[in-house]
């Protein structure tokens, strides 16, 4: 699949796979702004997703060495933005990402357009209602 990317700064990075079979993609800080409880990097790239496709940003493993939450925890892209790409951290100490450094991954996936019919029953399963546990340990 061939998708336009704009470059808004000129250090930004073209996102890249780090291995033939990963399914994301690396981005990349080349700005950073922090704040007293978040840090925001930009990526300095835009995007011109499909109109059935979105973008999923997620943290990458890294981040468990740092003292940082993805604030949204998996951010979403619509094919409708045009602006930078940004990534915001909550801070939970003081050791965090710098310019330069991968700062999340993202796949680009497609989604099919939901259309909800209102019923007064849904069909039978053998899981039924239960939740939040009812598999066993």
């Amino acid at each position: 699949m061939k998708l336009k990317i704009k470059k808004l700064h000129k250090d930004a990075i073209i996102p890249k796979y780090a291995h033939h079979d990963d399914a994301c993609m690396d981005v990349y800080a080349i700005t950073k702004e922090e704040k007293t409880k978040f840090v925001e990097y930009g990526t300095g790239l835009s995007f011109e997703l499909p109109s059935d496709h979105a973008m999923l940003i997620f943290p990458r493993s890294s981040l468990s060495n740092k003292d940082l939450i993805l604030a949204n925890h998996v951010g979403v892209l619509d094919s409708g933005y045009r602006g930078e790409l940004k990534l915001r951290f909550k801070k939970v100490g003081d050791d965090v990402y710098e310019i330069g450094d991968k700062i999340g991954q993202i796949i680009i996936v497609p989604f099919p357009r939901i259309d909800f019919e209102e019923v007064d029953e849904l069909s039978e399963t053998k899981r039924g209602e239960g939740g939040f546990g009812s598999t066993g340990k």
